[in-house]
């Protein structure tokens, strides 16, 4: 298959497997001047559509989209799945929406509940970075359960809007959430990420999540530190491999899950815009982020090669950081890759396979 290129959306319709990027920002700020908006990508096979990450615009991209039927109480309708890479608030700001705005976007369309699959439990607070020089050390937050996964974040988000749940069940009639929705922690293999503030990406092969008739998606640690759990995912289709990032730093488990990868969409950060705004020459450093930044995403000059050792044809660059940064920023990690370089965009779309 060649390597997948850009696409319009009204030509992406013609292909039965496609990918279309909602948001492309990465991180939490907002900056003046940006356009892009939060990190979130959906993957469609046929009419049947499976969404990852819940960044910040997303219900609205996905309906100027077009994925979805359209009219009132439509949308969803052939959603199969939800994926979350790591639970960092960028990545999941916008999964309320799906959660309580399903009952006006399409649930009632849906054949079967959207399975929702993400990080479980981290089973121990991470170090304080640089505790010595910390006075006073921060308290924990919520010290009964300080680091909660999928299925006991979903249930608190929903306690939460119990006021709201309770109103549109009694007196709109409206469907028990939990019939809409099917959550789960992704559970890892056995004796794989024990030492989460150790070793928090052993090498590992990846492993099977998801599957029905249209994908099989796989998993596998990437290196996210201090996150934990945190993930790439590989989805098959019938018309080629896909594989999200998530987010991550220069990682081997990456290239193991993106080997031979049709289209890898990489997370991707300046450092020199980082160096200038957080750095030790900045007005205002800040050694705290900037460790983070350094150790925990991948820099122009290291996507690249990233791609080129996993062997895939095309490398689509998303969760973008500065989301502000010009296109020919990132044109260059086309630098130790020799193949198709696209630089995302939101709404950008591309196909798989043969078009109809």
């Amino acid at each position: 298959m060649n390597a997948p290129a850009p696409v319009s959306l009204e030509q992406s319709r013609k292909y039965r497997t496609r990918v279309v990027l909602l948001g492309t920002a990465g991180g939490p700020p907002w900056l003046d001047g940006a356009t892009r908006t939060g990190i979130s990508t959906v993957i469609c096979v046929g009419d049947a559509f499976y969404l990852i990450d819940c960044g910040e615009g997303w219900g609205p991209q996905f309906r100027r989209s077009g994925i979805g039927p359209s009219g009132f109480e439509q949308g969803l309708d052939n959603m199969r799945a939800m994926f979350l890479t790591h639970h960092h608030s960028d990545h999941t700001i916008d999964y309320p929406n799906l959660l309580l705005l399903a009952w006006h976007n399409g649930s009632k369309g849906l054949k079967r509940p959207i399975k929702i699959l993400g990080p479980g439990n981290r089973g121990v607070l991470p170090p304080i970075f640089d505790e010595d020089s910390r006075d006073p050390l921060p308290e924990v937050w919520n010290p009964e359960s300080p680091t909660p996964g999928m299925e006991e974040f979903t249930e608190k988000l929903l306690q939460a809007y119990a006021t709201d749940i309770n109103d549109r069940m009694r007196d709109n009639a409206k469907q028990d959430l939990r019939e809409i929705f099917e959550v789960s922690d992704i559970r890892l293999p056995e004796g794989i990420g024990t030492d989460p503030n150790g070793d928090p990406t052993p090498e590992m092969e990846p492993f099977e999540i998801y599957r029905d008739e249209l994908v099989t998606v796989t998993a596998i640690l990437v290196d996210h530190r201090p996150v934990f759990p945190a993930y790439a995912f590989r989805f098959e289709t019938p018309d080629g491999s896909i594989v999200i990032s998530g987010d991550t730093g220069v990682c081997t488990n990456l290239v193991r899950i993106a080997q031979g990868a049709d289209l890898l969409l990489h997370e991707c950060i300046d450092m020199e815009w980082v160096g200038a705004l957080l750095g030790p020459d900045a007005p205002k450093p800040d050694p705290n982020l900037m460790q983070h930044m350094l150790a925990a995403h991948t820099s122009i000059e290291q996507v690249g090669p990233q791609a080129e050792a996993a062997g895939v044809k095309t490398l689509a660059l998303h969760h973008l950081v500065p989301s502000i940064a010009p296109k020919e920023h990132w044109e260059r990690a086309q630098e130790g890759f020799s193949g198709r370089l696209v630089v995302g965009e939101d709404l950008m779309a591309f196909g798989l396979g043969d078009p109809s």
